[in-house]
């Protein structure tokens, strides 16, 4: 039969709901720790409860002789891995995965063991019994910007970046800011916990994950088990979330040494409790911004100093400092991230990473800077709004943030807005509005992709991509749609398996516009071969894309999607109570595939966002090195009660980028990024009081009082 596509109405653009969505609410959909395998067994992971120090020795005898119980596995007995590679995102991987090595212990929470038994009961049983005897040594978890040791850090970006006579800037300014800002540990542990199942079939380890990039995994586990890529197999259908927390951890290592000591599945899910030691985190900050200005509000020197955390036994940076390098102009640019080692676990990434802390102190300095020049914050960051990076000279590809601020206030009201702090109320409560601009930058990773015509006249793409609840499918659905020129119900889209090839990851908001121009390049070639009159065979047409030299070939720009950020509280000053009663976000991220799960990515982020600003704060015990509450009962989010009338667009991108030609910008972060300053920013608009640490607790704001004067907390 012929195949010719029938061109419709374009697909992307329209909202539509998800592919997958009745397989979720119905049970249909399978995660991680629900796929059956015969002889299963089940590994619980055993944590030290010391800080630091080295294993003296473990109890196994009994926990052996425990019933159904099948092996113990620790430093003594476990393979060996090889830890001295790059991985595929281009850094060594973090040495929590290559479990069990050493006797030594570096933090609270490290894997000491896997005991492995014939149910996850007799498992969980059996880790409880075992004992363990550590010889202590002092530790160190005290983190603050004073820190002497800290140190500057390149991760995937400089360190340190200079401009100009920053002190000569800052003293020829009429008007200076120089304040610091902290936020605390934060979490992203996702409703499914990190799960993990390992087996050996045909001499091929195959591994089923839930995980934010099969071949990542995939990748990983072949050179730390040094074996042939192309002898492993991982596969991660659906995933309930993952927020930069879902790579290679140390629970599917741990899988993967059970399955080969016992020849069976073995499968390992990780508590709550443990994902507040092993699936990474963010780290706190401590930020000093100095902002100089002419009486008028024109920078003419900014600085931008972040400090963060990392572990004693891997460098991870949170680089909160960045996103004042493409924000605003001004003479003297400086900017730079540096960390301490303490005696903790590693960090790692959490939903934009760096923009989400350091939108926080760069936008509430602003907001103070508009305060002591007189000028409306907007206005001030209208004068201050950049022709090209403000730090690199690149131009950029597309630049759309006053569009934002100019939707947005229209939207939320912003001239009616009485700049005086403290002077409106609704009965006890203290009424205040804030404003925050977002950027989150623009990249793509090289990725494969295989589209094939089916004899049934039917389309079947796939690709390595993972769907971590953003709907990631049913946008790739739409975008394959569209490049074949037929329905989206003629189109099938197979994610999450590392067999189908290189892709790059859902992370940094790269992973749809990686994935489309893999597929889009596919589908071309496709149509190309499938000319009027062409008979598929019974096995299909398939056709493969690679688009590593195409995204090499992009010229350098400034890449980036931008928002304005628009929030209004309550504040009780009696109780301390703080309320968000709404928000606004405008955004502008090129073309938006699906407006039905976009705006779920904007508002889930602007969530984040009322989260950070009034409630999540991860809290370590001096007395042991552990967390307080280490559980989403102590450790506190935003619940429904706390989310008000959230409003989230977008703006259409009049310049698309023309080297681009994707033009999807991935919305996952830029959501959560500004909105923690915006509440800050309302917060002090309705008490006259600045919060420069977060969260904004009912203590905090109970202690600093009101007051229409200048004070901080």
């Amino acid at each position: 039969m012929t195949t010719a596509p029938t061109a419709r109405k374009g697909a992307v653009g329209t909202a539509r709901i998800r592919v997958e969505g009745r397989d979720k609410v119905t049970g249909a959909a399978r995660y991680a720790a629900e796929v059956p395998f015969a002889g299963l067994a089940h590994g619980w992971l055993v944590s030290s409860t010391v800080a630091r120090g080295r294993i003296r020795s473990l109890e196994t005898d009994a926990v052996l002789a425990l019933p159904g119980v099948l092996t113990v596995l620790h430093h003594g007995n476990a393979p060996r891995v090889d830890t001295g590679y790059i991985g595929l995102l281009g850094v060594p991987p973090d040495p929590t995965c290559a479990v069990f090595q050493h006797d030594r212990v570096p933090s609270m929470g490290w894997p000491v063991a896997l005991v492995v038994a014939e149910t996850p009961e007799q498992a969980r049983e059996a880790a409880e019994a075992l004992v363990v005897h550590y010889e202590e040594e002092p530790y160190d978890i005290a983190f603050s910007g004073e820190r002497p040791d800290a140190y500057p850090l390149d991760g995937h970006m400089p360190a340190v970046v200079e401009k100009g006579d920053l002190e000569a800037g800052l003293a020829a300014s009429a008007v200076v800011v120089d304040a610091e800002y902290t936020t605390p540990e934060e979490h992203h542990n996702p409703m499914e916990p990190h799960a993990a199942t390992a087996r050996w079939d045909g001499g091929r380890l195959e591994v089923v994950d839930s995980n934010q990039g099969t071949t990542w995994v995939a990748s990983e586990l072949a050179s730390l088990f040094s074996l042939d890529p192309a002898s492993v197999r991982v596969r991660s259908e659906h995933v309930g979330g993952g927020f930069g927390s879902k790579g290679l951890r140390a629970h599917q290592v741990a899988a993967v040494m059970a399955a080969t000591a016992l020849r069976r599945p073995v499968r390992v899910v990780l508590t709550r409790r443990q994902m507040f030691s092993l699936a990474g985190y963010r780290s706190p900050t401590a930020q000093r911004v100095r902002l100089g200005a002419d009486a008028d509000g024109r920078l003419r020197a900014l600085e931008h100093r972040s400090l963060s955390l990392t572990s004693t036994v891997y460098e991870f940076i949170e680089p909160s400092a960045a996103t004042a390098r493409v924000m605003y102009d001004a003479d003297a640019h400086h900017t730079a991230n540096r960390v301490v080692r303490l005696d903790v676990p590693t960090p790692s990434w959490m939903r934009a990473p760096g923009e989400a802390p350091g939108s926080f102190a760069l936008e509430a300095a602003l907001d103070e800077l508009a305060e002591k020049c007189g000028i409306d914050p907007i206005e001030l960051r209208v004068r201050n709004e950049p022709e090209r990076g403000p730090v690199s000279g690149l131009p950029f590809s597309g630049r759309h943030l006053l569009a934002c601020f100019r939707e947005g206030a229209r939207r939320f009201g912003w001239a009616d807005r009485d700049p005086r702090p403290g002077v409106r109320r609704d009965g006890r409560w203290l009424l205040g509005t804030g404003t925050a601009a977002a950027s989150f930058p623009v990249m793509a990773r090289p990725s494969t992709a295989a589209v094939t015509a089916e004899a049934d006249g039917t389309f079947t793409v796939r690709i390595s991509a993972a769907d971590i609840g953003t709907g990631a499918r049913t946008a790739l659905t739409q975008v394959a749609a569209d490049a074949l020129e037929t329905g989206p119900d003629r189109v099938r889209v197979r994610i999450g398996d590392s067999d189908f090839g290189p892709a790059m990851i859902a992370g940094g908001s790269m992973g749809t516009r990686s994935w489309a121009w893999a597929i889009t390049a596919a589908a071309a070639a496709l149509r190309e071969r499938l000319a009027p009159g062409t008979d598929v065979p019974p096995q299909g047409i398939t056709v493969r894309s690679d688009t590593t030299a195409a995204v090499d070939a992009l010229p350098p720009k400034e890449r980036h999607s931008f928002g304005a950020q628009f929030a209004e509280v309550a504040v009780d000053a009696g109780t301390g109570e703080v309320r968000v009663r709404r928000m606004l976000g405008v955004f502008a991220a090129g073309r938006i595939v699906n407006p039905l799960t976009a705006r779920n990515q904007f508002v889930g982020g602007m969530t984040w966002g009322i989260s950070m600003a009034l409630h999540e704060e991860a809290v370590r015990d001096r007395a042991s090195g552990g967390h307080y509450g280490a559980d989403l009962a102590g450790y506190h989010v935003a619940t429904h009660a706390d989310v008000p009338h959230i409003e989230a667009d977008w703006i259409d991108d009049p310049a698309p980028d023309p080297d681009d030609p994707v033009g999807i910008n991935g919305i996952g972060e830029i959501g959560v990024v500004g909105a923690a300053a915006a509440v800050a920013n309302a917060v002090w608009h309705a008490t006259g009081v600045r919060h420069r640490s977060l969260p904004i607790r009912p203590d905090r704001v109970i202690r600093a009082g009101t007051s229409t004067g200048e004070r901080h907390a």
